[in-house]
């Protein structure tokens, strides 16, 4: 798990035996291949998606049956729509862990209306994972995002470089 993705799995619910599904392209970014270590390090198997061909992706979630996502928050949408223009049932997804972009509060209310619970990290392609979310004893997402414990942090004055106080 080079880059730390696996804490932000966890803290989503994927566990070992999971079927997940990786759309996160492999191709020009390296969020495909981040994600998909990190995956298989916690004990998942991957199907590796990639983007686009929205209709191919809700038939291969219907015949694979994963119980998880991993992509970005917009392209889940635009599968779980797909899905229902189809008529296709794509109910085993439940968890998904999103990243790349926003994610709207209305996305993960409209997503937990289809019991499947939406978490999100911060990545990039330099430093891998950042921070991701996690949810409290109460079931609830916590506020903010807790930073990777491999990361350190320094946080400086813009324009000068020096150290804030803690």
């Amino acid at each position: 798990d080079w880059w730390r993705f696996a804490r932000s799995l966890h803290a989503a619910g994927f566990r070992a035996g999971d079927l997940v599904h990786n759309t996160f392209s492999y191709h020009f970014t390296p969020a495909g291949f981040m994600t998909e270590g990190a995956a298989r390090k916690i004990g998942c198997a991957v199907f590796p998606a990639g983007v686009g061909q929205t209709e191919m992706q809700v038939q291969a979630i219907a015949d694979l049956k994963p119980t998880g996502y991993i992509g970005t928050p917009s392209f889940l949408k635009l599968i779980v729509e797909k899905g229902d223009e189809l008529k296709t049932d794509i109910s085993c997804l439940t968890k998904a862990m999103v990243g790349g972009e926003y994610v709207p509060p209305a996305l993960r209310a409209a997503m937990a209306e289809r019991r499947l619970s939406v978490m999100q990290c911060y990545a990039t392609a330099d430093l891998g994972l950042l921070a991701y979310e996690s949810r409290g004893p109460d079931g609830k997402v916590c506020e903010g995002m807790i930073v990777d414990e491999g990361i350190l942090v320094e946080i400086v004055r813009p324009g000068t470089g020096d150290p804030v106080a803690a």
